[in-house]
């Protein structure tokens, strides 16, 4: 059943903040915790809070953070506040639940130093559907996913995968695995759920095939 809370696709804004942040991916569907601390940050998500609630997450081009003002890819992920806190050394702690991708169509005049766009929902419309078929080589892909953790040392719940509807197993894939932000970007700009989940088997077995490799020749 979806979030009553959510949004419909048709009442989705004209207008989205934006917070560009390598690394920091979100997905429909998929949890992203945010510790909020910068002044502009901090005004960007009080603006959200008094208005729809939503904020774009997108990556910028380059891995510099501390640019003022980067330059962003044009396909990002709103998500919407669905956890708020406040810390007693000024920050904000919050989650955001990942609802729909966009394109920037233009970016607009900011607002207390946080950025803002015009975005572009209709090619993204399949992140609203409630139900998918099937993956047709779910098996395959899982067994690439052991071997890309395995190598990469990363713990998972094995269980709690084996029980997950393809779509949020793919997204939160998307937004957690250890990969470079390009790659994360080809994933979130990859439309369908069955493309974005082949070609995050091919990241993981090329990765794979590249450490085997160096392995061998170490030895």
């Amino acid at each position: 059943m979806r979030n009553p809370f959510l949004p419909k696709f048709s009442d989705l804004p004209e207008v989205l903040p934006i917070f560009p942040l390598s690394g920091a991916v979100v997905m429909p569907g998929v949890q992203l915790p945010l510790n909020i601390f910068e002044p502009r940050y901090l005004n960007l998500v009080q603006g959200a809070l008094a208005s729809d609630h939503l904020i774009g997450m997108v990556q910028p081009k380059g891995e510099d953070n501390f640019d003022e003002h980067p330059l962003m890819h044009r396909v990002g992920c709103a998500g919407r506040i669905t956890s708020y806190s406040e810390t007693n050394d000024g920050r904000i702690v919050i989650v955001l639940t990942g609802l729909c991708r966009f394109e920037i169509e233009a970016e607009l005049t900011g607002i207390d130093g946080y950025r803002r766009v015009r975005p572009r929902w209709r090619r993204f419309v399949e992140d609203y559907q409630e139900e998918y078929p099937p993956l047709p080589e779910r098996e395959q892909f899982m067994g690439s996913l052991r071997t890309f953790c395995d190598q990469q040392s990363v713990e998972v719940p094995w269980d709690d995968i084996a029980r997950m509807a393809d779509s949020d197993l793919v997204n939160l894939l998307c937004a957690h695995l250890p990969l470079g932000s390009d790659d994360k970007q080809a994933l979130i700009e990859t439309v369908g759920l069955h493309d974005r989940a082949l070609l995050m088997r091919g990241l993981m077995d090329m990765s794979a095939s590249s450490r085997g490799l160096a392995t061998e020749q170490r030895h």
